[in-house]
């Protein structure tokens, strides 16, 4: 384990290889599961000012659970989650292609928002433990994510590499380069 500025970062992320492939999991990641995605209290705030903007990317079925249920759901230990359809997938999608995507990150990419898309969504497959002093970055397996570790083993592509701008996004540009600097001096 690494310690980079009070962020404990998992070997894992490391050792790993990863780097999601689309085309052979068509989304699965925001249609499967027993949760939504984890959120920050302030990414709520977020969702509901920009949402008359992606909202028009969502499916029918995710704009009425967003109008009749709210912006954010939670999870079995009361944590702040994205809303689920009653199919378990995320009330933020539309579909391309039959390949879920995420509305919010389309409204980003056309230049309409200021943020890709939740950050535990940006993140992932690292799970994020906010601790009292510290936050403990951790590699979630999932088995809709497999083919993802061989394309990334293929390209020898590091989870923590293949989630650069995300962790830029999150812990800052020098954050970054002492992580980079610490596995390059590890390695």
């Amino acid at each position: 384990m690494l310690i980079i500025n009070n962020v404990l970062v998992s070997d894992e992320l490391i050792e790993n290889y990863f780097c999601c492939d689309l085309s052979q999991c068509q989304g699965a990641c925001c249609i499967e599961g027993d949760a939504g995605a984890p959120l920050h209290p302030l990414e709520i705030g977020d969702l509901d000012e920009y949402y008359p903007i992606f909202k028009k990317y969502m499916t029918e079925e995710g704009v009425a659970k967003i109008e009749e249920d709210g912006f954010f759901d939670y999870d079995m230990n009361g944590h702040f989650v994205t809303p689920l359809l009653e199919d378990e997938a995320c009330a933020y999608i539309y579909y391309e292609n039959d390949m879920a995507k995420c509305a919010i990150e389309k409204s980003y990419d056309n230049g309409e928002i200021p943020f890709k898309k939740p950050i535990s969504c940006h993140l992932y497959p690292i799970r994020v433990k906010e601790l009292p002093d510290y936050d403990a970055l951790n590699y979630h397996r999932w088995i809709v994510c497999e083919l993802a570790c061989e394309k990334g083993e293929a390209l020898k592509l590091p989870v923590y590499r293949f989630l650069k701008e995300p962790l830029i996004r999150k812990y800052g540009k020098t954050w970054w380069e002492e992580l980079e600097k610490t596995v390059n001096g590890k390695t």
